[in-house]
């Protein structure tokens, strides 16, 4: 697995759970990375974020997928990095990337559920956080 030079930051959790609900599929759509790239420079949690990370964060997620229990350890990262307060913020900025391409596919959706099992969130909660984001992604 490629090793992150120092340990992981609540940032690179929240950039963590974004490629991996958009690699879920084994598709990375435009739309998807561009939301991504447009998260991180615009919302006040990635403010200090140092983008360089960005790269070793998206090596070692890809990594984790090619591992038999790379899908657990990856939440483990997650939740060892990224305080419990910012589960639901995870679970939203995932929703997003599903979102941004307007094909919520199988794959995507079943990582959701996983999701919520792995950061307890709460059914209602998760409900609400995707309409919300299906709301922001409508087009006309």
């Amino acid at each position: 697995m490629a090793e992150l030079p120092h340990s992981w930051t609540p940032q690179d959790a929240l950039v963590a759970v974004m490629l991996a609900v958009s690699a879920s599929d084994e598709t990375i759509r435009t739309a998807e990375l561009v939301t991504i790239e447009s998260i991180v420079n615009h919302l006040p949690i990635f403010g200090n974020y140092d983008v360089d990370r960005l790269k070793d964060v998206s090596r070692a997620v890809f990594d984790l997928f090619t591992e038999e229990d790379g899908l657990d350890a990856l939440f483990g990262l997650v939740r060892e990095n990224l305080p419990e307060r910012l589960w639901e913020t995870a679970y939203a900025l995932a929703c997003d990337i599903v979102a941004a391409d307007s094909l919520a596919d199988q794959p995507e959706l079943r990582m959701l559920q996983e999701m919520r099992e792995e950061l307890n969130i709460d059914r209602l909660h998760a409900a609400a956080i995707e309409r919300g984001a299906r709301a922001r992604h409508m087009v006309v």
